[in-house]
């Protein structure tokens, strides 16, 4: 076997092992050809005879398989399949994933700044970011999106989608999207810029109830809310006098934001704990008083798309009894996953510790009961905000959670049946 076959052999393993957990560090420095050894077997923690086990494995692969494989290939396929049998969240990243991760905790990319899902089998326009690119040339709520640069959309890998739309500021990508009420579909040529993702989305109901989404949570989402939360009340003639949280189909995010968005609301006690077998996963984190949001009465939305970072937030103010959670049960994601560099653009995304609530629950696999069950409305979508596609009439999760903190009477009754049935139509 090559000694540089070797060397790949024992970073694979202390990889895995996750001997380093430093976000941004590298997880097991490459050595030198001439000093890989037994030794450096022994640094794993593994025996020298399973070592041998993965590398006469790999040397047969190399060697005797039909067709030649690089052994880059071969390393990050063994990489796959350690971590793909510990749980559904650990996962090898090539480079294009690793972007994904980093764009998604810093919220700053190059693009055209567009919101897309998948509804029905189709790509669909949430919403254009304001004063994004997309919105600038056109692009609205509703939208189909049927290719990118003349590629069709596929909703079996919307990543791709997403990544052919991103690209170096100041260049040129074409748009070809299908419209309710045009006949054809439209083309849009759309510069890209650099984009800074908001994952908080605020407004005023009625002039004194608050209703904030986050979409994520990212490094800047707890003082991007925080200052959400000034401009809110400088708005509302006379103060806040309740909020609305949205947490529905919010993924997670960083850790660390979701403790201070949780301590925005709370001026005392634990928020979260972890418990895992490295020291850095052991960890405990509780808040402070002095912050703006604490004494403003809070009902907070979830569904079953809330998880990780959004169970956190949500069952820390459900167990100090300072919110009450209206939808229905989230996700479960009750586990911490830390993000190690290793080399060549790619990473690692292992699963180092599960998370506690204050009231001492691990809902990893079980979720949070919210305190008031609501369906969702069926097909239609949750309320994204006035420059959605969907009123906010239309949204009975969230129409019960503004009755639920008091205020329902600043929302008129939906309309009759006939007239939503026409409304749904015209979409």
């Amino acid at each position: 076997m090559s000694l540089k076959l070797r060397s790949i052999l024992v970073l694979l393993v202390g990889t895995v092992l996750g001997l380093a957990v430093s976000l941004g560090g590298t997880v097991l420095a490459q050595r030198e050809a001439d000093r890989v050894a037994v030794a450096e077997v022994a640094d794993v923690g593994l025996s020298p005879e399973y070592i041998n086990l993965l590398a006469r494995v790999v040397e047969r692969v190399r060697k005797e398989y039909v067709d030649p494989i690089e052994e880059q290939r071969i390393i990050e396929n063994a990489i796959r399949g350690i971590l793909s049998d510990l749980d559904p969240h650990s996962k090898y990243l090539p480079p294009d994933d690793y972007e994904e991760v980093r764009i998604s905790t810093t919220g700053n990319y190059s693009g055209i700044g567009l919101d897309v899902s998948i509804e029905n089998g189709r790509v669909m326009v949430v919403s254009p970011l304001p004063g994004a690119p997309a919105a600038e040339a056109g692009i609205q709520p509703g939208d189909q999106l049927l290719a990118v640069d003349g590629v069709p959309v596929d909703i079996d890998d919307l990543e791709k989608t997403v990544s052919r739309m991103r690209g170096k500021a100041g260049t040129t990508v074409r748009l070809e999207v299908s419209r309710d009420g045009a006949e054809n579909p439209l083309e849009f040529d759309i510069v890209r810029a650099d984009i800074h993702v908001q994952t908080v989305r605020a407004e005023l109901v009625d002039e004194r109830i608050a209703y904030v989404r986050l979409t994520s949570f990212s490094n800047t989402t707890d003082d991007d809310l925080a200052a959400a939360a000034i401009d809110l009340q400088a708005n509302a003639p006379n103060g806040l006098e309740g909020m609305v949280l949205d947490l529905r189909n919010n993924p997670g995010g960083v850790l660390e934001a979701a403790v201070d968005v949780a301590d925005l609301f709370l001026s005392e006690g634990l928020i979260v704990r972890g418990s895992g077998r490295a020291r850095q996963a052991r960890f405990e984190r509780y808040a402070g008083a002095g912050d703006p949001l604490e004494d403003i009465p809070l009902v907070v939305l979830v569904n079953g798309g809330s998880a990780s970072a959004s169970e956190i937030v949500a069952g820390a103010l459900k167990d100090h009894g300072r919110a009450l959670l209206v939808g229905s049960k989230t996700y479960g994601k009750g586990s911490v996953q830390t993000v190690m560099p290793i080399g060549e653009g790619s990473a690692i995304k292992l699963t180092t510790s599960l998370y506690i609530t204050p009231s001492g629950a691990q809902i990893n696999g079980i979720g949070i009961e919210p305190d008031v069950p609501v369906k969702s409305a069926g097909a239609k979508r949750i309320y994204a905000g006035t420059g959605g596609a969907d009123a906010m009439l239309e949204d009975q999760q969230l129409r019960e959670a503004l009755r639920t903190v008091g205020y329902a009477q600043a929302l008129p009754e939906p309309a009759t049946a006939t007239a939503a049935a026409s409304n749904d139509a015209a979409r």
